[in-house]
C-alpha cells in the first residue's frame, strides 16, 4: 500500500515523524513524503527534518511564503501533479495549515482517499485562517482521525458520518516521549543561553491574529516586558520569522528589557527549554498540547483555542492580548497549589500505530516496535 503524506510546517513535521516511523516499519507499506515548502527557513524546516529523523522528502515543492490564496493555489497545483504521478491509496494530511487544505483539495478533486490527522478540532472562530482550513479539510476527508472525544462530537454535530470518524488520541504524546528523551541527552541549550531550570519564562508567538495587527502585537510585547520585570526573570522569546518581519515592519525593537529574542530553535532544543520553563506563553496549538503533557504551566495569548481540553484540565489559561491580563494570568498559572489532570486522550502511547491500523484496514495489528519479539 502506498500512502502519500503531505507536510509543510513545524507542527506537521513533529506529528508526522512517529506516524512515518510506524508506516516504514510495516511490511508492504510505502510512504511517499511531500514537503510543500510552506516553512522554508532552515530553522523551521530542514533542521526539523534532521532532528526528527524524518526521511528526506521524496518531493520538495518549494512553494515558500505568499498571500494565503496564492500560496494555497501554488500548493494545490504542485500537489496535483505529484498525485497523478504517484497514485497513492491514501493521502495523509495533518492539522490546519494551508498545506493541509491544499493537499486535501488536490486529493478530493482527483478522487484519492484522504485521511486527516487531528480532525475535529474547533475554535469556533472563523476569523482564524486555521479554522477555515480544518473545517474544509474535515468535510472532504474520507477518514477522520480525531484526537479527543470533543473532536469526535464536533464532527458528528456537523453531520459527518460517524463510521468515518475514529477516536485515536493525540499523536503528540508519541512525539514528545520520543524526542524529550533525545533532548535530555543531546540538547545543551540551557547552558548555551546561561539559564537554569525554572528561572525563565518561554514565549512563542506567530499567529496572524496576533502579529499582523500593530496594536495587538504592541500589547503582547508590552505584556512580555511587564511579566519579566514583575518576576525579575528573563522572558525567552523563540521568534518565528513571521513575527520578526512584522516587528521590523512596525518599528518594534528586539533589544532592551527582560525579553530576550532568539532565533527559532530546533525541536530538541525547544523541548528542552519548554520542559524546564517556569511558565510558557504561546499562541501555538501544538505547544499547548506539549505543555499539558509535560505538566508545565501554560498561558495562551489568544481569545479562543481549538484545544478546550487543556483549559478544562487546568493546564492552560486563555489570556487574550492585553499586558495587564497576561501578567494576571501568569500569576494564576504559577499559583503553588494549582493542580491539574492531563486528558486521557493526551496520554495514549500508541496513537501512530492506531493511525496505521485504520489506514491498512487491519482487524489485528501488532505494534511496530514489538514485531521482532
Amino acid at each position: 500500500m502506498k500512502i502519500l503524506s503531505i507536510v509543510g510546517a513545524r507542527p506537521q513535521f513533529i506529528k508526522a515523524a512517529p506516524v512515518s516511523r510506524a508506516l516504514r516499519k510495516l511490511d508492504g507499506m510505502r510512504e511517499v513524503l511531500v514537503h510543500t515548502g510552506q516553512h522554508y527557513d532552515d530553522n523551521m524546516s530542514e533542521l526539523f527534518f534532521r532532528e526528527l529523523d524524518i526521511p528526506k522528502p521524496d518531493y520538495h515543492l518549494g512553494v515558500g511564503s505568499a498571500m494565503p490564496g496564492v500560496q494555497t493555489g501554488r500548493m494545490l497545483e504542485k500537489v496535483e501533479g505529484v498525485l497523478l504521478d504517484e497514485r497513492p491509496e491514501w493521502v495523509l494530511v495533518y492539522g490546519d495549515t494551508n498545506s493541509t487544505l491544499a493537499g486535501a483539495l488536490a486529493a478530493a478533486k482527483l478522487h484519492f482517499r484522504i485521511a486527516h490527522v487531528e480532525a475535529g478540532l474547533r475554535s469556533h472562530n472563523k476569523i482564524m485562517p486555521e479554522e477555515i482550513n480544518r473545517v474544509l479539510t474535515d468535510h472532504i476527508s474520507d477518514c477522520l482521525l480525531a484526537p479527543t472525544e470533543t473532536a469526535v462530537a464536533n464532527l458528528v454535530r456537523e453531520g459527518i458520518r460517524p463510521d468515518h470518524v475514529h477516536l485515536v488520541g493525540d499523536v503528540m504524546y508519541d512525539a514528545t516521549l520520543y524526542y524529550a528523551a533525545k533532548a535530555e541527552i543531546q540538547s545543551h541549550v540551557l547552558s548555551q543561553l546561561g539559564l537554569t531550570p525554572g528561572t525563565y519564562i518561554l514565549a512563542t508567538i506567530h499567529r496572524a491574529e496576533n502579529v499582523d495587527q500593530k496594536e495587538r502585537l504592541r500589547n503582547l510585547l508590552a505584556g512580555l516586558e511587564a511579566l519579566g520585570r514583575k518576576h525579575d526573570l528573563p522572558v525567552i522569546c523563540s521568534w518565528h520569522p513571521r513575527t520578526k518581519s512584522r516587528m521590523k515592519a512596525f518599528g518594534f525593537s528586539e533589544k532592551g528589557g527582560p525579553a530576550r529574542f532568539i532565533e527559532p530553535l530546533g525541536f530538541t532544543d525547544f523541548v528542552a527549554l519548554e520542559k524546564q520553563a517556569l511558565c510558557v506563553l504561546t499562541d501555538s496549538g501544538t505547544v499547548q498540547e506539549e505543555c499539558c503533557i509535560f505538566r508545565v504551566p501554560n498561558v495562551t495569548v489568544r481569545d479562543v483555542t481549538e484545544r478546550p481540553e487543556t483549559i478544562e484540565s487546568g493546564s492552560n489559561i486563555l489570556t487574550g492580548a492585553t499586558a495587564e491580563r497576561i501578567v494576571r494570568c501568569v500569576d494564576v498559572a504559577l499559583t503553588e497549589d494549582r493542580e491539574w489532570e492531563r486528558p486521557a486522550e493526551y496520554l495514549d502511547r500508541h496513537v501512530s500505530s492506531k493511525v496505521v491500523k485504520i489506514l491498512m484496514g487491519y482487524d489485528r495489528f501488532e505494534e511496530p516496535e514489538n514485531r521482532s519479539s
